[in-house]
């Protein structure tokens, strides 16, 4: 029996559980609009979701994507003495990795870079990285050190190093990635944060949680080796996975006043805090944006910010139960272009369930079991 296990037997369950709180920042969009130079970004640095999920990095290179409306990102600390770094907790890859003083890059010069040389357990790994990006790659190096994570001391970690980044981090809050996939997926083969946890026995559970707030920059948390009931109402629907690499599940349908308008007769989905939208096929996701009264154009889903009140629920049936999302909940306002819908176009069969979905539903990733739960979040 683990360490872990035995010593929350001993003591009250919220001590047991350990919390990494997220920061919900200002996203990249939201700098550039700014700036007045959303347009020229967009039009340089087109969005392509699906690019992170492309089969080849189950095999080869990690793939990421230009997501220009992630916005929540927590701190850890790698190194002795700790030096801290910003990273997205992204369940739809594996690797670790953070800037290095190696990288000259724009996007490296506008964050937070490791320092080996100040790191009295930092240790070279001597094999290349390399994570291509939709509009670019991010290329360094894997070392070992401590890092640090909501309290958890986890020794001996891979993580990779930055040499060179894509443009477009330069406009992201977080200086890095932790992912929270599968180790099939992982970059040069190195071991991801949470299984190096669990083999230490640091955590009780080999399982972890999110919660996501809407608003407040605060609240949100990633949750280690635990549940926490505080976080959601009612029960908890368990969902069983269809690939062990990323988190994915079977999707029944997609529905709007119970009406199928997408995914008919099933489909996947990945459950996804490195994506930001509900990301699906092209004709799904018009059916969707048309269902709720959208209108495209220039690639945003526009609708009257004063119509939300009377625009319909859209309903995700997984499981054999009804997960609803209510406009007020998957329609986004900028003070620059307006309401949008959190709605995407991915160019494939393959649908992602981004922060927009999970704002609403408390997730729980079990490695035990293979499953995803979801409930109604608080």
């Amino acid at each position: 029996m683990k360490w872990a296990i035995f010593l929350c037997a001993m003591v009250a369950l919220s001590e047991c559980l350990h919390k990494v709180p997220l920061i919900k920042g200002k996203t990249a969009r939201e700098t550039l609009e700014e700036q007045g130079l959303w347009e020229e970004y967009r039009r340089k640095y087109p969005y392509n979701p699906m690019v992170k999920f492309d089969p080849s990095f189950a095999v080869g290179s990690e793939q990421m994507t230009n997501d220009a409306d992630l916005s929540y990102y927590g701190v850890i600390s790698i190194g002795t003495p700790p030096q801290s770094f910003r990273v997205i907790f992204d369940t739809g890859s594996s690797n670790l990795w953070v800037p290095s003083v190696y990288c000259n890059s724009a996007a490296c010069n506008n964050h937070r870079k490791f320092v080996p040389s100040q790191s009295s357990t930092y240790r070279y790994a001597g094999r290349p990285l390399s994570i291509q990006y939709g509009t670019g790659s991010m290329t360094g190096f894997l070392a070992y050190d401590t890092v640090q994570v909501g309290g958890i001391v986890d020794t001996n970690q891979i993580f990779g190093l930055s040499q060179s980044e894509a443009p477009f981090m330069a406009h992201m809050a977080a200086d890095g990635i932790l992912g929270l996939a599968f180790p099939s997926i992982s970059s040069s083969g190195a071991t991801p944060v949470f299984d190096n946890m669990w083999k230490q026995g640091l955590v009780s559970q080999d399982l972890f949680s999110v919660y996501l707030t809407s608003n407040s920059q605060s609240g949100s948390v990633v949750t280690f080796g635990g549940i926490d009931p505080s976080y959601y109402t009612g029960s908890i629907v368990w969902i069983p996975l269809s690939s062990e690499t990323y988190w994915q599940i079977t999707m029944d349908s997609v529905t709007i006043n119970g009406n199928t308008v997408a995914c008919n007769g099933g489909c996947q989905a990945i459950v996804d805090t490195g994506t930001s939208l509900i990301v699906g096929p092209n004709n799904d996701i018009s059916n969707i944006n048309q269902g709720v009264g959208a209108s495209v154009y220039n690639g945003d889903a526009r609708v009257n910010c004063n119509s939300i009140n009377s625009m319909p629920d859209v309903t995700f049936n997984i499981h054999g139960h009804a997960f609803t999302i209510s406009a007020s909940d998957y329609v986004r306002q900028s003070q620059y272009y307006g309401c949008r819908t959190g709605f995407g176009n991915g160019g494939s069969n393959l649908w992602i369930l981004g922060d927009v979905f999970i704002r609403q539903y408390y997730s729980i990733f079990d490695r035990a079991q293979n499953l995803v739960g979801l409930a109604k979040a608080v």
